[in-house]
């Protein structure tokens, strides 16, 4: 019996190998073409991904990436990664192309007219994705740029793939950015990217990004973690070994043909399971894992009784995600045993088929793919998801809510349990999901019509935990008065809680369209705004437009349940009607300014350098959770009783203040003209360096150098030697912190600097 049997191996996470990251533009060409050719030998094909590589190449001509290397290489990593997913030539001509209409002169015409309207339309969405800003500190704008990708991914999934590889060989060469990009980037793709593709199934690319990503914003945990591994690694190959071995001997002398290797878990598995179990590294015994790839699904389950019936399996760890696979449609049997010297080891069995699955997810399998048979259930499975997604941008109208149903729906992805209706029918749930959440996965009518329910034949109360296996039956009644608001308290799914808020929404819809009409009514009188001249059907579709709504009532409905502000419409309107109306700027008008702007600003100046709106020599203090500089954005938060407290507009306590408190925001800029600047400011800086002796003299230097007062220090070390130095001092401003923070930076071993919340 022929079987093929691999040592246990460290798969590569997140690195470039040495070959592939000095090569040339001409060995990664001839890499492509024989990845396609692997998979796609047509010759016609081939000659058309040459011609595209050409243009590209011309396209960039002499263009550096921050690497220093040509700019061409990029665009050919995308393309090897979407060659890895055997993905179709459409899909690597636009991976090829898909910088060119950004970063170069060539136009979507001549795109049309090289390569036609298909491969056009591919780039020209990945171009769109690429100028979205992810800032994750303004809502309105990541809700915006979401809802654009979600209907780009609607309109050719291939796009978001296109994406997902762009975003891959970025962070896999990441470090030639600045270390602020490098976290803002590597949170994106915790946020965004990678549960994209863990949702689409794309398991070979989202643990990729995972490691990737946990390198730039955990680095110390990251660095404890591989050398953990590769220590365990060296002590235990031999078992491990050892171990894959007579799994293999118990197999093959079942008759079964297998394929058999060893794995070490991704570096972000392991560190997920530190953090949500409070564990060490020393603690956690399945870091490595055996797989067993079978032919049959009925070999699966052979190879499982084999393995059961030789090792001792650890209860409550066995899952059959064969029969009931995930949403995104992988399938696998795992199983915990007790190996030889009484050592747990997790064995995953499952076929080719499953396996291509479960690393490529929705590209195993594509449609696009030529001589594809089959009815493509896995892909309509796949993408019934991105339709949910598409269904609440419909419905949500705000942002903010939008917002938090996708990324709750995207971080508990993971975890779900699973259990029958009474005729059988399987339903996978997040992870604590109650029978309101079961009602509503059923029909938004089930949900609004419940008043109870069973669990195996017994009555329970609505927010009982549903457990794997469980078969529930909901209770409905036509007398039912609805959903209560308590329901989002207990529900755990996205679906439920939007449904329940819609049906608020919809009962309280003419009460809300007539609070909002009065909000905007009243806005206006306050600013002086002539409603009539803006309220006209061009400045109003505009807006209507630009929040996805159906009509303007529907609009007027959001105002007054609060998902939108009225000022934040009024003032778009107002911003159209002037577009309309701009009128010549005369001398005069602007010595008339000038003379206004000092005038009040003189007015509304504190003796602190602060101008707050509308408010004369208000008292005025600087908060200490963010420590403001002159330099800084800022705003107001009036305090009960203590004036005007002063805050950075990135302040972690700002960002997250609650909806009823908004209203206390207000306006804050900083004074110029009074000589405030020559006041000093308190600021903090956190300070990241690898340990090594003299390293705070050479700080205390740097200060020193600069007549820069430190008010407080204090320093710890990590195990893997990595120093974190807090420095509080007094400062002018941000030129001043900038000059300074760019002067620690070339200090010897400085790793990283940023500023610091209280």
């Amino acid at each position: 019996m022929s079987e093929e049997i691999r040592n246990v191996k460290i798969e590569n996470h997140g690195v470039i190998p040495k070959e592939e990251e000095h090569a040339t533009p001409e060995e990664l060409y001839a890499r492509l073409i024989d990845k396609i050719k692997h998979y796609h030998p047509s010759a016609d094909d081939l000659e058309l991904i040459e011609r595209g590589y050409e243009f590209a190449k011309a396209s960039h001509g002499d263009q550096k990436r921050k690497s220093g290397e040509p700019y061409i290489i990029h665009p050919l990593h995308t393309a090897l990664i979407l060659a890895d997913l055997e993905l179709d030539k459409e899909s690597i001509m636009a991976g090829l192309l898909h910088d060119v209409m950004e970063d170069t002169t060539v136009t979507r015409e001549q795109m049309i007219k090289e390569f036609g309207v298909e491969i056009t339309d591919l780039v020209d969405g990945v171009t769109k994705l690429t100028k979205l800003d992810y800032d994750m500190d303004k809502v309105e704008e990541q809700a915006e740029n979401l809802r654009k990708m979600f209907l780009a991914m609607a309109k050719d999934i291939r796009v978001i793939l296109i994406k997902l590889a762009d975003r891959l060989h970025n962070m896999r060469t990441l470090q030639y950015m600045r270390p602020e990009k490098q976290k803002e980037k590597s949170r994106e793709t915790m946020d965004i990217y990678s549960p994209i593709a863990d949702r689409l199934g794309i398991s070979k690319i989202k643990i990729e990004l995972d490691d990737l990503a946990l390198r730039y914003l955990e680095p110390e945990r990251y660095r404890e973690i591989v050398d953990g591994v590769h220590e365990r690694l060296e002590h235990r190959e031999e078992f491990m070994a050892d171990l894959i071995a007579e799994v293999a001997g118990h197999i093959e002398k079942a008759g079964i043909k297998a394929t058999i290797d060893g794995r070490v878990k991704h570096y972000f598995s392991i560190y997920k399971k530190m953090v949500n179990q409070n564990k060490t590294l020393d603690q956690i015994y399945d870091v490595f894992a055996i797989r067993i790839i079978v032919d049959s699904v009925m070999e699966c389950y052979g190879a499982l009784g084999i393995i059961h019936e030789k090792y001792t399996p650890v209860p409550g760890r066995f899952k059959d995600y064969i029969a009931m696979p995930k949403q995104n449609m992988y399938q696998s049997l795992h199983t915990t045993l007790i190996g030889p010297n009484g050592q747990p080891f997790e064995i995953q069995i499952r076929t080719m088929e499953m396996h291509k699955t479960a690393e490529y997810g929705i590209a195993a399998h594509w449609k696009y793919k030529e001589n594809i048979t089959g009815d493509g259930n896995n892909e309509e499975q796949k993408i019934a998801w991105l339709r949910q997604i598409l269904e609440w941008q419909r419905d949500l109208s705000d942002n903010h809510e939008f917002l938090n149903l996708l990324k709750d729906d995207l971080n508990m992805f993971s975890e779900y349990v699973y259990c029958f209706t009474p005729n059988g029918d399987l339903k996978n749930l997040p992870n604590g999901s109650t029978p309101i959440d079961f009602a509503y996965s059923i029909h938004s009518a089930v949900g609004n019509k419940m008043i109870g329910a069973r669990v195996n034949g017994k009555m329970v109360n609505i927010d009982y935990k549903i457990q794997n296996g469980d078969r529930v039956e909901i209770v409905t009644s036509n007398n039912s008065t609805g959903p209560s608001m308590d329901w989002l308290k207990i529900v755990k799914s996205t679906q439920a809680k939007n449904k329940i808020n819609q049906w608020f929404k919809q009962q309280n819809k003419e009460e809300n369209v007539l609070k909002g009409k009065d909000m905007v009514e009243k806005y206006c009188k306050a600013k002086g705004i002539v409603l009539s001249d803006i309220l006209k059907p061009e400045y109003m579709d505009k807006v209507r437009l630009k929040y996805s709504y159906k009509d303007w009532d529907s609009l007027m409905a959001s105002i007054g349940h609060g998902g939108l502000k009225e000022g934040q419409i009024v003032n778009k309107m107002l911003d159209e009607y002037e577009k309309d109306h701009k009128k010549p700027i005369t001398d005069e008008d602007v010595l008339e300014a000038a003379s206004d702007y000092k005038r009040e600003s003189s007015s509304k100046s504190s003796k602190s350098g602060i101008i707050v709106e509308g408010m004369d020599d208000v008292a005025v203090r600087f908060s200490k959770c963010c420590s403001p500089v002159p330099g800084d954005e800022i705003v107001g938060f009036v305090t009960r009783g203590r004036g005007v407290s002063i805050h950075r507009t990135d302040c972690i306590n700002i960002l997250n203040l609650p909806d009823f408190d908004r209203a206390r925001l207000i306006e804050a800029s900083w004074a110029a003209d009074e000589g405030q600047q020559d006041g000093k400011y308190m600021a903090e800086i956190a300070i990241y360096a690898h340990n090594r002796v003299g390293i705070l003299a050479d700080l205390s230097k740097v200060f020193t150098e600069r007549n820069i007062d430190v008010v407080s220090m204090s320093s710890r070390v990590s195990k893997s030697d990595v120093a974190t130095i807090s420095m509080g001092f007094e400062i002018q401003g941000t030129d001043e912190l900038n000059g300074l923070i760019k002067k620690i930076r070339s200090i010897d071993s400085i790793i990283d600097i940023e500023r610091t919340m209280g």
